[in-house]
């Protein structure tokens, strides 16, 4: 039961999904990388303090990528798709816990409390979901899909937001 074939688990129809959200992903951390390299040429003094918010999305936008590029491997089964989906979703659980882990023993230095929620609380969030339509996926496929596709657009906006953010403070505040 577990090893339908593509075609009972419905994977085919969100190929285009997946295709475009890893594609905006890949392109927002392109774009990213260059607000990066024109940031270190300016020679900015708190390029420290902004990798602090830097490495999340870059791990953000990645995981779209890669449930991107999961998910539209040919010939992926239920149980193939469950334990993709579920592996990240853990991985992501487990390094946006210790984003906020890090930051009660004071190791992080967000300029804000209220940035814990876009940086930490949101993504745990959408990975939770990830994880959580994995396992709905095992009875119910179509829900389970749309757990999980919730889950990527909640990381994806995210990441964008937050990588908006870095690029006006960036741009905005001065040497």
């Amino acid at each position: 039961m577990l090893a339908m074939p593509r075609q009972q688990l419905g994977l085919e129809q969100w190929a285009n999904f997946y295709v475009v959200t890893s594609a905006a992903a890949a392109t927002l951390l392109g774009l990213l990388f260059v607000v990066i390299t024109l940031a270190a040429e300016r020679g900015r003094k708190d390029t420290p303090s902004i990798r602090i918010y830097l490495t999340p999305v870059v791990i953000y936008f990645s995981s779209v990528l890669l449930m991107g590029a999961l998910l539209i491997v040919p010939n992926q089964t239920r149980l193939s798709a469950v334990t993709c989906i579920c592996l990240e979703g853990i991985a992501g659980l487990a390094y946006s816990g210790s984003l906020a882990i890090r930051r009660g023993a004071g190791r992080t230095s967000y300029v804000q409390r209220s940035d814990l929620f876009p940086y930490v609380v949101f993504p745990f969030a959408a990975y939770a979901l990830m994880v959580a339509g994995g396992l709905v996926l095992l009875r119910k496929a179509q829900i389970g899909l749309d757990v999980v596709a919730a889950g990527v657009l909640v990381l994806l906006w995210v990441a964008i937001r937050n990588s908006w953010a870095i690029a006006i403070t960036i741009v905005s505040s001065h040497n």
